[in-house]
């Protein structure tokens, strides 16, 4: 799990620790790292903290065989959270700016995801793959999001094009295309620009946990032959 320090790589963490998986728990910021891993043996689970920057394409390469070797076995399972905003208009975007929303949104999870299949495949094993895209990926209005909207949408279409490519090695690629939901992202957006909840129909931000059902299941047996599928879960929010 990348990003699991806060949001929904912290709440979808805890969530396969308690359905049984041992969760290696991926971020920046390692006190962070340190509470969430806590926080999931007090629980009953298991959890590694492994401090990871996703702009270290060596260190990003490198965390599979990390994992291995922490838990004995490969990584089966991998989620590609971590995400971080621009929150500027595009012209006014440094360059180091730009690398960092690039590699971290971007170059960071394809490699990552292409270590875990690479593998996976040697080792002739399935496993599964979701990354998390955001329904900025489809529809931009501005405001000064257009560099994370970008790299969203290669997410998106970074997991159908490797669905394709790993399918017949029993790699299932999917992902999960949020509208607004609670976290520390959202908090520092909604600081921005004010209460963007008036224009929706429901009146309301997601709550992480509304998320749960929809990541279980591209985890899940019950999705066996679901692959290269992005699932929008926006409560309402937009336009189709």
């Amino acid at each position: 799990m990348t990003g699991a320090t806060s949001g929904l790589g912290r709440r979808f963490s805890r969530l396969l620790a308690d359905c049984g998986a041992r969760v290696a728990l991926a971020g920046r910021r390692v006190e962070r790292l340190e509470q969430v891993a806590e926080e999931i043996r007090e629980a009953g689970g298991t959890a590694l903290p492994l401090p990871l920057d996703m702009r270290d394409a060596v260190a990003v390469k490198g965390a599979p065989a990390q994992v291995e070797e922490g838990f004995g076995a490969p990584v089966s399972i991998l989620v590609n959270n971590a995400g971080i905003p621009d929150a500027q208009r595009a012209h006014k975007m440094s360059l180091e700016l730009i690398d960092a929303v690039l590699e971290t949104n971007l170059r960071g999870p394809y490699i990552l995801a292409c270590e875990v299949a690479r593998r996976l495949i040697e080792l002739k094993q399935p496993g599964r793959i979701v990354n998390i895209s955001s329904v900025g990926a489809y529809h931009y209005a501005g405001g000064g999001a257009a560099l994370y909207s970008i790299t969203k949408a290669g997410i998106s279409r970074m997991t159908e094009v490797l669905a394709v490519e790993w399918a017949r090695h029993g790699i299932n690629v999917n992902g999960i295309a949020p509208g607004a939901f609670s976290s520390e992202m959202m908090d520092g957006m909604i600081e921005r620009v004010g209460d963007i909840t008036r224009h929706f129909p429901r009146k309301r931000l997601g709550q992480p946990e509304q998320l749960d059902g929809t990541l279980l299941y591209l985890v899940s047996p019950s999705s066996e032959c679901v692959t290269g599928t992005v699932v929008v879960v926006d409560d309402g929010q937009g336009g189709r």
